[in-house]
């Protein structure tokens, strides 16, 4: 760096950084794909850090829930798309750097284009549909990812697709193999989850970005570090590399392209329409159509709107009969009603129309209080 930026005056002064440190972070690309709990902190750490370009890859709007950890944001940004601004306030934090936003959702798509341009990846999604298709294109670029993910009280950090000294290298299906199954994994939509959590995980996720970049400490390469906000206890598990993991990973663009991570991971179903709350909205109330709420009798918020209540758990052990042709499911995030539309879809076929409320009648309840905002 030639010239002296008392921005970074601290790194400067840093034994084993200093201005060959800054230098790197000035030359780095890093992508950050999600802007939510653990994408803000990362984000904001490495714009201040002075990484030189910064992508950031969200389509998502603030939402009132969100401000209890997405401390990027405030209440008059409600309503507003996370990457325009995050790209804003990131900016005015730190106008020496370039920052890319893109409002977009990352599909197998455009993974790969997005990806190439940069040298690093940083995943703060909250979804395991997203997490292996970042994964798989990150293995297909051989990108570096940066792994993080948090519930209730307890995050994770991982390196991905980096080799050891030993030249190992392991990606998220050294981790998980396969997809779980939905219904066994809450999101903290439903399960919570303690607000200052996504910001430490994030900052983790932030160091060994910076640390993989400046060659600095020792990086969780191959590693899964796991924290409890509880007691502060952590542990580190080695991942072993598993070559019949890597099978399932697509083998070319062709074939990642072709691939659809939210049917593999059961989060879609290519025979059951997903309901956007507007659209929801406006389809409940059409003749000959049934309204299934298939959550737990007793469960918050309740709806507003008419609606016959059949647990999940009861359409397992015995599916009535059922007159109205349109059906329409909803539960609380949206997995439970996508389970109860295959369980019906088994029964009736093609025969019944079968929606679900994407996003549960949380997501229904934030898009109405934004409208009336």
């Amino acid at each position: 760096m030639k010239n002296h930026n008392n921005r970074y005056a601290r790194h400067y002064s840093l034994k084993d950084f200093g201005f060959e440190g800054q230098q790197k972070l000035a030359e780095a690309k890093v992508l950050v794909i999600g802007a939510g709990g653990l994408g803000c902190p990362v984000l904001q750490y490495l714009t201040a850090a002075g990484v030189g370009t910064i992508g950031l890859a969200d389509n998502d709007v603030v939402s009132l829930s969100n401000l209890q950890r997405q401390v990027l944001y405030s209440t008059e940004d409600i309503g507003r798309a996370k990457a325009s601004v995050a790209a804003v306030k990131l900016q005015q934090l730190n106008p020496d750097i370039i920052i890319n936003s893109f409002k977009i959702m990352v599909t197998s798509s455009n993974a790969l284009e997005l990806i190439a341009d940069y040298d690093i990846v940083i995943d703060c999604t909250d979804n395991f549909a997203a997490r292996y298709l970042i994964n798989d294109a990150c293995v297909l670029l051989y990108k570096p990812l940066v792994f993080g993910a948090v519930y209730q009280y307890e995050g994770q950090v991982a390196i991905f697709n980096v080799p050891d000294a030993e030249g190992n290298k392991t990606n998220y299906r050294n981790l998980f193999a396969t997809p779980p199954d939905p219904l066994e994994v809450a999101d903290c939509n439903e399960a919570g989850v303690l607000g200052v959590l996504p910001g430490i995980i994030g900052i983790m996720q932030a160091t060994e970005a910076i640390k993989l970049l400046t060659g600095i400490g020792e990086t969780l390469i191959n590693k899964l570090l796991t924290f409890s906000i509880l007691d502060y206890s952590s542990f580190v598990i080695d991942i072993t590399a598993d070559e019949s993991a890597n099978s399932t990973i697509p083998k070319n663009e062709t074939e990642f392209k072709a691939t659809d991570y939210n049917w593999l991971c059961g989060m879609s179903s290519r025979n059951i329409q997903d309901l956007k709350p507007n659209a929801f909205l406006e389809k409940i109330n059409l003749p000959d159509t049934i309204v299934i709420d298939v959550r737990e009798t007793g469960e918050l918020p309740k709806a507003n709107f008419q609606n016959l209540n059949i647990p999940l758990s009861a359409l397992s052990e015995n599916i009535p009969e059922i007159e109205a042709n349109n059906i329409i499911l909803f539960c609380q995030s949206g997995k439970r009603s996508l389970k109860a539309g295959q369980l019906l879809l088994e029964k009736f076929g093609q025969t019944k129309n079968i929606s679900h409320l994407k996003g549960g009648i949380i997501a229904l309840h934030e898009t109405i209080n934004e409208q009336t905002r």
